[in-house]
């Protein structure tokens, strides 16, 4: 009985925090709206609060240091965690080609105020933390725990969504359809690195390495 109980309030608790997240993020329909990072937090926050209501032990977890190691050595994992750098990569020349130089300077716009990019140190913890954050929300969170509802992909597909659709800044409508895509399949790539290691924690090395790699192509090469 006290699963049964526990299990409801995890299913409530998961529509409810996936669902403030939506909404918040709809707000990006204004561009400049800030409202919508607070998404991340709401995920974070709701991740830690189903997994001490459902009582889920460390060894099932969404978020484990301990299994690093062997979650990285599950088939394919490497692999598609690498994947992300060099969709980056594309996505900066081919978007750079299409739009003439100015895809570039759009993705700079849209994060300079998050990232700052003068101090090296200090920009490199941001995209860290910002990037295990994201993790924690939208895969711990918002796929791995949806995915106890509702079908994996159908979590995959809204998540990403919703992500991507966070990362709406005002441009040009094709130059923002463009980079909006490429989060979403980029997010779309973060889900199925969850679902093969059942580890946020690795989908985030993934993202950090991928944000990394794509930075240091922009300051190198753009």
């Amino acid at each position: 009985m006290k699963n049964q109980r526990a299990n409801k309030k995890s299913i409530v608790l998961t529509m409810t925090g996936a669902a403030i997240m939506i909404l918040l993020t709809v707000t990006k329909i204004v561009p400049s709206s800030n409202i919508a990072g607070y998404s991340v937090f709401v995920g974070i926050a709701f991740f830690f609060i189903v997994e001490a209501v459902s009582k889920t032990p460390n060894a099932k977890s969404g978020l484990r240091i301990s299994t690093i190691v062997e979650d990285m050595k599950k088939p394919g994992v490497i692999a598609w965690v690498l994947l992300p750098s060099v969709s980056g990569i594309v996505t900066l020349v081919v978007g750079n080609l299409i739009f003439s130089g100015e895809f570039v300077a759009h993705v700079m716009g849209r994060t300079s105020s998050i990232l700052s990019f003068d101090k090296t140190a200090l920009l490199i913890g941001q995209v860290i933390i910002g990037a295990f954050g994201e993790e924690i929300a939208y895969r711990g969170f918002f796929l791995g725990k949806g995915a106890k509802i509702f079908p994996f992909w159908l979590c995959a597909v809204v998540s990403s969504a919703v992500f991507a659709a966070g990362h709406i800044a005002a441009g040009n409508t094709g130059l923002v359809a463009y980079d909006v895509t490429a989060v979403f399949i980029d997010s779309l790539i973060f889900s199925v690195i969850y679902h093969k290691s059942g580890n946020c924690v690795i989908s985030t090395l993934s993202h950090i390495l991928g944000n990394a790699v794509s930075l240091i192509a922009v300051f190198l090469f753009f």
